[in-house]
């Protein structure tokens, strides 16, 4: 069983940078891959980027990439996202998620484990 607890949300202007954590409990953490998801308003969930269980892989949408970095630290067991040239459009509930296996993935319906997620808000 694996507790995830989202923290470093916020309101930032556009072009401003956020910091998001994932704090996790329980003993899998260190070999569970991780990603992170958003959900705008009106919009469905959507896939922002994963790692794997050793960081050695990670991936992006489209969308962010170039601007955000996914990193984790197995010994605090936390997962961050790191968000720069923040546009409105990334203004969303951010999610962090987990899964029993160590192979990052895009598919929602394979992460085990979910948290509460955290308000990200980008002013124009």
């Amino acid at each position: 069983q694996v507790q995830l607890v989202e923290s470093g949300g916020g309101l930032v202007q556009a072009g401003g940078s956020l910091r998001l954590s994932c704090a996790a409990s329980g003993r899998t953490f260190s070999s569970a891959a991780m990603g992170w998801f958003r959900q705008a308003p009106g919009k469905e969930r959507e896939f922002v980027a994963t790692i794997s269980w050793n960081a050695d892989s990670t991936y992006y949408a489209d969308s962010v990439k170039g601007r955000f970095t996914i990193s984790r630290n197995n010994v605090r067991a936390t997962v961050y996202l790191q968000m720069n040239s923040l546009k409105p459009e990334d203004t969303a509930v951010y999610y962090c998620a987990a899964r029993n296996s160590g192979r990052g993935t895009t598919t929602q319906a394979l992460y085990d484990y979910w948290g509460q997620g955290t308000q990200v808000t980008v002013s124009s």
